[in-house]
């Protein structure tokens, strides 16, 4: 279970415009250009001529929490979200939730952890709704499930890609919802869109086996390549499948065995391409270290 911890500046940014809506928002835009310090202290100023600024509160928790712009400091942030929290911010509740769950900045509390994560899904949080179907997920209870499904697609729709990559699981293996590979397809691919290299090789494996999508080696071969610079080892693994077989892309044995080595190195070993590059000649076999080497000097 990969539970979503960053808020993010746009999601703050909401917050913020529902607690803050007139005049610029000078924190968190300075929040969002990465002026941490900047975004700091106009928090405090915000908080001078308003303490029940929970926007601003949450502001300051999320610096303390990601140590941004001030030292990083768990107990703090989690004071000034439960701050937050008490006046009803839902980014505040989300957060509180995760460090309750995790034992991070205060005593580890599974029960406490999920009542804030369930009261900020309530609000309509987003990030809240994914973790909290994740939580449901283990369970093993149907109801429980029947209602993760729910939140993953309020949490999909607002363009979560975790979501959106679990909830395309979920259709794919029928688990919750009828199967369907077309709408996992979908799924999947906007999750790729959003950035996620899991929601880019499940897409990938769709396009290569046609299912639920028209099938496309070469299109496949395009969104494993993409993963695999993100450094998604299963990418990297079946890009160096595909050089081999010369499906998707033109075969090239030192490209191959440059993502090999960087999957390999992952813990991720695959005794057919060893056996398929062994014949390699020394001299393509220190191409594809150089090669592995600046791709892996790039990430």
């Amino acid at each position: 279970m990969r539970l979503s911890w960053i808020i993010g500046g746009a999601l703050l940014a909401a917050s913020a415009t529902s607690s803050h809506a007139a005049g610029p928002d000078l924190a968190y835009g300075a929040y969002q250009r990465g002026l941490y310090q900047t975004a700091f202290r106009e928090a405090n100023l915000r908080l001078e001529k308003n303490t029940n600024d929970a926007a601003a509160m949450t502001l300051l928790g999320e610096l303390y929490n990601q140590g941004l712009g001030v030292a990083m400091d768990p107990k703090k942030a989690s004071e000034w979200y439960r701050l937050a929290a008490g006046r009803g911010d839902a980014n505040a509740l989300a957060s509180l939730g995760l460090m309750a769950l995790d034992g991070r900045g205060m005593v580890k509390n599974a029960a406490q952890g999920r009542a804030w994560l369930e009261q900020a899904a309530a609000k309509g949080n987003p990030l809240a709704s994914h973790n909290l179907a994740l939580l449901l997920l283990t369970s093993g209870n149907d109801a429980d499930l029947q209602k993760a499904v729910e939140l993953l697609k309020k949490a999909a729709a607002a363009e979560i890609p975790d979501a959106q990559h679990a909830l395309g699981v979920l259709y794919l293996k029928g688990r919750g919802v009828t199967r369907d590979a077309s709408e996992a397809a979908r799924l999947f691919e906007r999750a790729a869109r959003n950035g996620s290299s899991v929601g880019e090789v499940e897409y990938a494996i769709l396009l290569f086996n046609g299912d639920g999508v028209p099938a496309s080696e070469s299109q496949a071969a395009r969104y494993f390549r993409r993963a695999a610079a993100k450094g998604n080892a299963i990418a990297q693994n079946r890009l160096a499948r595909l050089l081999v077989a010369g499906r998707g892309v033109p075969a090239n044995k030192v490209d191959a065995a440059a993502w090999h080595i960087l999957a390999a190195a992952q813990g991720l070993a695959d005794p057919w391409l060893d056996d398929a590059l062994k014949d390699m000649s020394a001299e393509d076999r220190k191409r594809a270290e150089k090669l592995a080497a600046e791709r892996l000097g790039m990430r």
